[in-house]
């Protein structure tokens, strides 16, 4: 008799082991299936952000960023603004630059070098350093041109390092400081009228394609706003003081690659 106790104890134990591994189960597939009773959770709305260049709102997935910024197409990013910044450019605001005289819009493109410290450039990437200096913040013990240099106030709108990457320092609505005393074509204060590229590299070595290739792109964006632009080196319109862009800057390849006519480039276009 007890052993059939035993047996039917055992029975029931086991019974009561299936139905609670069933019910598990069944929970389990419960708790994947939405509840029709409950309220279903309100996801968060996505974040929106506005086109730096025409000030749409959109969904932050669907626009395009270049350094922070947002844009709502390629056109818009690689497009010179209504307030003078290119988009796809790394923006570093120089405080070195004034409000140009009244009435009086860019007609002038200055081509310039430069090169931290001097021919550097060869051994290491060393642009950082320029943006340093139109920013006043190059450090003079860095090296020890920087202690010669490291109290001018000097700025320029753009600036091409060896790599290609385009950097910008002041709209170009506003003059900065790259042009010096100065004459073009019996025109003086060049900064008044003019828009400065700095080149990365020196009197000694050739530019890299990459940045005549972007110079190219530059040149069309700031045309299409600015039709009337002449292109002079800062030895042409600073003779007695400088010799940039140099000997290496090919004139006839910044020529063949922007399409300007000759009669826009009046210092002609051998190398100087």
């Amino acid at each position: 008799m007890f052993k059939w106790l035993l047996l039917f104890a055992g029975a029931g134990l086991f019974y009561l082991w299936i139905k609670g591994k069933k019910q598990a189960k069944l929970n389990a597939e419960n708790s994947r299936k939405p509840n029709k009773n409950e309220p279903e959770q309100p996801t968060a709305p996505e974040a929106m952000v506005q086109c730096q260049y025409c000030k749409v709102h959109l969904p932050k997935s669907e626009v395009l960023t270049c350094d922070d910024r947002f844009y709502c197409s390629k056109e818009h990013l690689q497009t010179l603004d209504s307030e003078g910044w290119i988009g796809d450019a790394r923006w570093r605001i120089s405080p070195n630059q004034d409000v140009r005289p009244e009435n009086v819009a860019p007609d002038l493109v200055v081509i310039h070098h430069i090169s931290l410290p001097p021919g550097e450039f060869r051994n290491q990437a060393s642009s950082q350093h320029i943006v340093d200096f139109f920013q006043n913040k190059l450090d003079p013990s860095a090296h020890p041109y920087f202690t010669e240099i490291a109290d001018q106030k000097v700025s320029s709108h753009f600036l091409i390092a060896r790599s290609g990457e385009l950097i910008q320092f002041v709209s170009t609505h506003n003059k900065a400081w790259h042009a010096g005393v100065s004459s073009f074509l019996g025109r003086e204060k060049c900064n008044d009228f003019s828009i400065g590229i700095e080149m990365e590299g020196d009197g000694d070595s050739p530019f890299e394609a990459a940045q005549y290739q972007v110079l190219s792109n530059l040149i069309q964006k700031l045309a299409a706003t600015y039709p009337h632009l002449q292109f002079a080196g800062h030895s042409d319109i600073a003779p007695d003081r400088k010799t940039d862009p140099g000997m290496y800057f090919d004139w006839k390849k910044f020529q063949k690659e922007t399409g300007i006519s000759s009669e826009k480039l009046p210092f002609g276009l051998r190398s100087r």
